[in-house]
């Protein structure tokens, strides 16, 4: 289970630069391991080009190396924070994907102008307090944020993009959706102000979105 995993997630990184989320070794992406304390993610300051499988290392929720020749990614502790407090996210991303981190430089949600924000997060993209890297205060306001709130996506301050999931491949889509909103929201304000959606229809849209939208099983 857990070298499927360690597939999963390396295989999820090309994800990141195809849709051009990160550069050079900045961003990683980690997924639970089901069943375990555990979880993967990517090591530190290792090149994409250079991602294997093996590579991939494996933590407890402590943050702490248990199998792996490298040193975890520098986020790991804020994953660790995510998935200790988190039960139901079995998938964590972070970029510094560049519009989407241009809205937290400034310490301002992205406003929910567009359909496709009210389907994939239910109302706009919070910010997060600014913290430093290297313990749980990342992890901390990730959590405080997104705790009762619909999005997947939180911009922290002066920082970057933090996305979760109940699947790694879905924090990997709500990182690529939250970049492409934070685009076209911020070229839309370049024309005037943009138009706000109700909240009834926001709701609308997002329970039609999860619920409905796509192939549904018939068994």
């Amino acid at each position: 289970m857990i070298e499927e995993l360690r597939r999963t997630v390396c295989r999820l990184h090309t994800e990141l630069v195809r849709y051009g989320l990160v550069v050079w070794t900045a961003g990683n992406v980690s997924g639970r391991v089901p069943g375990e304390d555990l979880f993967v993610i990517k090591p530190s300051g290792v090149s994409y080009d250079d991602l294997t499988p093996e590579s991939i290392v494996v933590c407890d929720l402590d943050g702490h190396l248990v199998e792996g020749d490298l040193a975890p990614s520098s986020d790991t502790a804020a994953h660790a924070y995510v998935y200790r407090h988190m039960p139901e996210v079995n998938g964590v991303v972070h970029t510094h994907s560049t519009y989407a981190s241009a809205w937290a430089a400034r310490g301002e949600a992205i406003p929910c102008v567009l359909t496709a924000m009210a389907d994939e997060f239910g109302g706009e993209i919070p910010v997060g307090p600014f913290a430093l890297i290297g313990n749980d205060d990342i992890g901390k306001g990730i959590v405080e944020t997104l705790t009762g709130h619909r999005s997947r996506a939180v911009l922290m301050q002066n920082h970057g993009v933090f996305t979760i999931g109940e699947s790694p491949k879905a924090a990997v889509k709500a990182a690529v959706m939250c970049e492409d909103v934070a685009r076209t929201v911020h070229i839309s304000r370049q024309l005037g102000e943009p138009l706000p959606i109700a909240s009834g229809d926001v709701d609308s849209l997002y329970d039609r979105y999860q619920n409905v939208y796509g192939q549904r099983s018939h068994l």
